[in-house]
């Protein structure tokens, strides 16, 4: 029911196709956020637009509101958020140990209050997988312990219990048209991670993602983990790398074997004026855009850097208007999105990969 077909490589670089019941999914692929079963400032038809395939909701906030069971009462997520395409949730497991005011961690879970309303709550894997079911994404994650990367010797305690909780979240699951992966933790201890991926790859889930990177630890530290696990992990199944997506965590992270990447980052700073460009980040708030005619980006195809100036974008974040918000995000997100559609014809072209240069050459 869930295969993963690798079509062409450069290097460790992959272009393949996972097949689902709900439809196929091209990698490498970059997933917008929709945490509340919404891409914030976008509507599903301007997400199809710019390319999305895949969208990223949130366990943890769509359990607190509006309640997974409600959620499934509406027929599940594909239809109560209408996105036609394919849809992916977390296990929840980041935002309890992030985001929960007070949290109380056992073996067989983790006890939390909510940081909506103050409520105490409890989410076990068995839980994190219940509800998941209910609001029936395509690909779903085991419930997990992710650690400050900084506290080495807690980071074994939290794997061992990420190893415990992947057994229990698979004989949890009863649905058998949701991809269930598995998470790889250990903080940045190469035994740890080296461990965590022998195991985790061990169990029968059809994808793995790499859980606990970018949450405070070096660049170098990152890649440096991408490489030893994507060098254990088996090349007949995607992996997912979790929460990272500036332009050079993409094309660094599928040089190293990645193949789904998601991240808040191009709609978080669309809502902060910011957009990428061959100029390096710009900041569309700058009083130097007030009369600049020209879009974004130059060699940007996407609707708002077709249509629209520096200058006007200017004038709806001085005038406080939300339209600012989305143009932003659509460039943002284009941007991303087709980056690695880019990169992914490259490789099955056997050709250098042209869309990255002017991101390379403007990192910051």
């Amino acid at each position: 029911m869930f295969e993963y077909e690798v079509l062409a490589t450069q290097g460790r670089a992959r272009a393949g196709i996972f097949t689902t019941p709900y439809g196929d999914l091209e990698t490498p692929v970059f997933a917008p956020v929709g945490t509340q079963a919404t891409v914030k400032t976008l509507t599903p038809a301007q997400l199809d637009e710019l390319g999305a395939t895949l969208v990223l909701a949130n366990t943890y906030h769509l359990y607190l509101r509006p309640g997974d069971e409600l959620v499934a009462e509406m027929g599940g997520l594909h239809r109560f958020m209408q996105w036609p395409r394919l849809l992916l949730t977390d296990s929840g497991g980041f935002q309890v140990f992030s985001l929960a005011q007070t949290r109380k961690i056992d073996d067989d879970g983790v006890t939390f209050k909510s940081h909506v309303d103050g409520s105490t709550h409890r989410f076990t894997p068995e839980k994190s997988i219940a509800i998941q079911e209910n609001l029936g994404a395509d690909i779903i994650m085991a419930f997990d312990e992710c650690s400050d990367p900084n506290e080495a010797a807690y980071s074994q305690i939290a794997m061992e219990r990420t190893h415990r909780w992947a057994e229990r979240s698979l004989k949890a699951k009863t649905r058998h048209d949701q991809a269930l992966f598995g998470i790889i933790q250990g903080g940045v201890d190469p035994d740890l991670r080296t461990a965590s991926a022998e195991f985790v790859s061990s169990l029968p889930f059809p994808g793995l993602a790499i859980g606990g990177l970018s949450v405070g630890e070096t660049k170098e530290e990152t890649y440096a983990m991408l490489e030893l696990v994507n060098s254990i992990l088996p090349e007949s199944k995607p992996r997912y790398l979790m929460g990272v997506g500036t332009p050079e965590d993409l094309i660094e992270g599928v040089r190293r074997g990645v193949d789904i990447f998601d991240c808040v980052l191009p709609t978080r700073l669309a809502r902060h004026n910011a957009a990428f460009s061959s100029e390096g980040r710009l900041n569309l708030m700058n009083a130097a855009y007030a009369r600049d005619e020209k879009p974004i980006n130059q060699d940007c195809d996407c609707y708002t850097c077709r249509t629209f100036t520096r200058a006007y974008i200017r004038h709806l974040i001085v005038a406080k208007e939300m339209l600012a918000g989305t143009l932003l995000s659509i460039h943002n997100l284009y941007t991303l999105v087709n980056l690695v559609k880019n990169i992914r014809q490259a490789i099955i072209e056997n050709r250098d990969w042209q869309a990255e240069k002017w991101l390379l050459d403007n990192r910051e």
